[in-house]
């Protein structure tokens, strides 16, 4: 009787008895690996603080490093190679093994801002070693020096980058200005800046260009595996629509090669360049005037050119610098002696081009300095001289000798090269259609 009601009591409460089952269980289970986790843990920290162990994990970690280690620089203002190397975690005297095995070639002495250099560092032993150094000469060549085996010296050799090769046509309304003109046309500075050039001996830029004027080019852009430039070429074919009149010129190579002509086959190069600056303003010419500074009337015995500071100044003809320095009132200035009978004076400089100092040969349209206002000026401005058999004359209506005229063979070759030119022009401005 007791059993049965007993029975009858456990199945009318199954679930309540499964239930409290479950949770003695699960009250011990946790207990239980509760336990054994600390029990783990123990031991797991047991292990960590092992002084074995963490020389282990130490050495292991420390030969993951690479053993070579890149590092590039980009050249600012101011540095030299010697800066550069003093960057680098190497002993002192693997820096001057570097300057050792360098030190004789003129463009590691000559770097120029925003030049690209790139260090390959071996960490294999105690002493790390400079196993590869190369340095960026232009956009489509560089150096590279590398050590000979474990000695302390170094080979070199000259990488070029296989570009390709593709010819733009551009063509504009000149606006405001040439230079903006082009730059707004997608056109590199350095071509606007030959374009102004090869025109220099027969424009002036300021007074010759008028509003709804226009300008075609050809020129020659240089990509890489990408697709970007990296450098630019030659002008092939130019043109100044100066009021509805053409002024077209074609490049042809010559024995003292590449030159520009017009459609009759006369170079466009003169002695000197009519202007040496592009974009500026004729802002004081040659004659008696009131001193802007000293306050009474003086002859100005040069031609002011009024321009943003920074604007680059060419030379205005080939020749030797012979001056390169601080001039007093002239501020910087720069004198060269392009043959026995002329010179010309660039003065107020901001500071001069890269390479340039007295003794230095230049070419025409050469890059020689900067517009800035040292010395005794008012404002930014180059102040310019072309002095004949020593007398200072008005560069602005000297008539210049002009350059060669083809003839013969050489004429009939440029022809040729006129006939090709234009057909290209005509392909290039039907593509863009």
């Amino acid at each position: 009787m007791v059993n049965s009601k007993l029975n009858k009591l456990v199945k009318d409460n199954i679930y309540l008895v499964l239930l409290l089952s479950i949770v003695l269980f699960t009250i011990l289970s946790t207990s239980y690996f509760s336990a054994l986790k600390k029990d783990q843990e123990d031991r797991l920290l047991y292990i960590l603080d092992n002084t074995f162990f963490k020389k282990s994990i130490n050495h292991l970690i420390t030969n993951l490093n690479p053993r070579f280690k890149n590092l590039n620089f980009r050249v600012a203002d101011g540095d030299s190679f010697e800066k550069i190397l003093s960057k680098l975690e190497i002993s002192k005297g693997e820096k001057e093994i570097a300057i050792k095995n360098l030190s004789n070639f003129k463009f590691v002495k000559n770097l120029f801002k925003g030049q690209n250099i790139s260090f390959k560092l071996d960490n294999a032993n105690s002493s790390v070693k400079i196993v590869e150094i190369s340095i960026e000469q232009s956009k489509t060549k560089k150096y590279v020096f590398y050590r000979i085996n474990d000695s302390n010296k170094f080979n070199y050799k000259e990488i070029d980058k296989l570009l390709k090769k593709v010819i733009v046509f551009k063509e504009s309304e000149i606006k405001n200005s040439l230079y903006s003109s082009a730059i707004n046309s997608g056109i590199k500075p350095n071509i606007i800046i030959d374009f102004a050039r090869i025109y220099g001996f027969q424009i002036d830029f300021q007074r010759d260009i008028w509003k709804n004027d226009r300008f075609q080019i050809i020129y020659e852009n240089f990509l890489d595996s990408k697709e970007n430039i990296l450098d630019t070429g030659n002008i092939l074919y130019a043109n100044l629509i100066l009021k509805g009149k053409d002024n077209s010129l074609y490049i042809f190579k010559t024995k003292e090669g590449y030159e520009h002509f017009d459609s009759a086959g006369r170079s466009i190069k003169k002695s000197l360049m009519k202007t040496p600056i592009n974009g500026a303003r004729l802002s004081s010419s040659f004659g008696m005037r009131k001193h802007p500074i000293l306050g009474y009337n003086k002859m100005h015995r040069g031609t002011d050119f009024a321009a943003p500071e920074g604007t680059p100044i060419m030379a205005s003809g080939s020749g030797k610098i012979i001056r390169a320095r601080w001039c007093g009132g002239g501020g910087n200035c720069i004198k060269i002696r392009h043959n026995s009978t002329y010179s010309t004076v660039y003065a107020h400089l901001k500071n001069f081009a890269r390479g340039i100092k007295e003794g230095t040969r230049v070419t025409q349209g050469q890059i020689i300095g900067y517009v800035g206002s040292t010395g005794m000026s008012t404002g930014p401005h180059l102040h310019y001289e072309v002095i004949v058999n020593g007398k200072k004359v008005n560069s602005q209506t000297l008539k210049l000798p002009s350059g060669k005229i083809l003839k013969g063979k050489e004429r009939k070759l440029f022809e040729v090269d006129k006939i090709k030119l234009n057909v290209l022009k005509s392909e290039l401005i039907n593509s863009e259609m």
